[in-house]
């Protein structure tokens, strides 16, 4: 990724950027990014990184790419809404195709009213339904149901922890509560992976004490799991070996489903799965258990934005204790309770909760860049020349007259909106035939012109 940025290309298109990047270095990536004046194309998983860096979004679904002119939380609302009218405008017109019908039926025999159900038959051809556009299949995750506990889950006491020739950190002094979701954080290589390989006693410690707490039943989400998977299995006998002996066919099935194995996939050998389809599998044989102690490394790797929302909203409702890392602020954020952190040969618990975290390696990196930017200024020198200054007054000119423009477009969007939204109130309580059609055909001019609007204004932004 640095050898790519270094070439000072004029499209950058990054595929999940994200992936194994630490805290510090994707926020690194976003400044970067944003102030790169060229044009960048980017897949990502990430939501809090797409907000950061993206001023539009494209949306790829069922085949058909969609353009919206702003960032992806407003585009997110904006579809929802978008299918809310779409439903409502749906059952008016429903509404009038029956109303409608049934007038013809009624008076197309009467020959003093053949004219009439002549035209309302005209009005029924004009009447058309939008098609619904609808999400993928939706993931619902639960998470294994056991019982609240209190007390300590887990105490360290003076341990350390690496391999026999390197010490990764020392005196380290930590105790985890029952019900607590502790997120570990830290750069990449400061020993998050082998804090938590320790934890599980997939490494033995260097030296202090551990003690987990009694009844602890423990459940592993590692990287790069989906390797150790008996590749000659179908995904079902994958779940009934690694669920519960209690667990019906019934719960198979639904916790496939909510992974997004379905009808015939739940079939299928697990050689010819994706790897992201493999992580979905262990992550099904790990929620279908009873471990009241769930230990995560990166769970969201391999895992699409619906699915990870979908671990974030069951991780919440879990009443048991959580002990995880994660490259997915919007993740972190969700599900942490308390904060780790592994820096420096050391781990202690963070006073403050991810939110005040992130704040806090944010500033750290401005406050580098800010000491940066002076010396390159202190080191350069002299004078600027007049000509860059003109140039300069020139471009701050053209960026007021653009914003204003920008402002104006928005103003009008806006107000656009509002209108469409009147439209559709009507619709909703219209019961003359010839009226709906009226506002139907209203409706759609407005569309349009609401759609070159945003067009103008996705031209304009792109050029600021």
């Amino acid at each position: 990724l640095a050898a790519l940025l270094l070439k000072d290309p004029n499209l950058l298109m990054l595929d999940e950027p994200t992936n194994f990047l630490d805290l510090r270095t994707q926020i690194l990536l976003e400044h970067f990014l944003r102030d790169f004046n060229k044009a960048a194309l980017i897949v990502s998983h990430d939501r809090s990184f797409l907000a950061a860096t993206c001023s539009q979004t494209l949306e790829l679904s069922r085949g058909k790419l969609t353009m919206y002119p702003g960032k992806i939380d407003p585009f997110l609302e904006y579809r929802e809404e978008r299918r809310e009218h779409d439903r409502r405008v749906n059952a008016t017109v429903v509404a009038k195709q029956k109303q409608l019908q049934k007038f013809i039926e009624k008076n197309r025999a009467n020959a003093s009213t053949a004219s009439q159900a002549r035209s309302k038959a005209k009005q029924l051809e004009k009447l058309q339904t939008t098609e619904l556009e609808v999400d993928e299949p939706t993931v619902h995750i639960r998470a294994p149901r056991v019982n609240p506990r209190q007390g300590t889950a887990v105490r360290c006491e003076g341990m350390s922890i690496g391999y026999p020739n390197h010490v990764v950190a020392d005196q380290i002094t930590l105790e985890i509560e029952h019900g607590e979701r502790a997120a570990i954080v830290g750069d990449n290589g400061q020993g998050k992976t082998t804090l938590l390989r320790t934890l599980v006693h997939s490494l033995d410690s260097l030296g202090g004490q551990m003690k987990w707490g009694y009844g602890v039943e423990i459940g592993t989400y590692a990287q790069h799991v989906y390797s150790s998977l008996d590749e000659r299995l179908t995904v079902l006998e994958q779940l009934e070996y690694s669920s519960d002996s209690n667990t019906t066919r019934q719960d198979l099935l639904a916790m496939a489903g909510a992974l997004l194995f379905r009808d015939e996939h739940i079939q299928k050998k697990i050689k010819v799965l994706s790897g992201g389809e493999r992580a979905r599998l262990c992550m099904a044989g790990l929620l279908l258990g009873t471990a009241n102690v769930l230990v995560l490394d990166e769970p969201g790797n391999h895992l699409d934005v619906e699915t990870v929302e979908a671990l974030a909203e069951a991780l919440e409702l879990y009443q048991g204790t959580v002990i995880f890392t994660s490259h997915d602020r919007h993740f972190m954020q969700r599900v942490a309770t308390s904060v780790i952190e592994v820096r420096d040969g050391s781990v202690k618990n963070y006073f403050g909760n991810y939110q005040t975290y992130l704040e806090s390696v944010e500033k750290e990196i401005d406050d580098g860049e800010r000491e940066r930017t002076g010396k390159v200024k202190g080191a350069s020198g002299g004078p600027v020349a007049k000509g860059s200054v003109g140039d300069y007054r020139k471009a701050q000119r053209d960026q007021r007259r653009a914003e204003k423009e920008l402002k104006n477009l928005e103003k009008k969007i806006a107000r656009l909106d509002d209108e469409k939204r009147g439209i559709n109130d009507k619709l909703l309580s219209e019961t003359d035939p010839d009226e709906a059609v009226r506002l139907h055909q209203q409706l759609t001019e407005l569309t349009e012109e609401l759609n070159l609007c945003e067009e103008k204004w996705m031209e304009l932004s792109g050029e600021m």
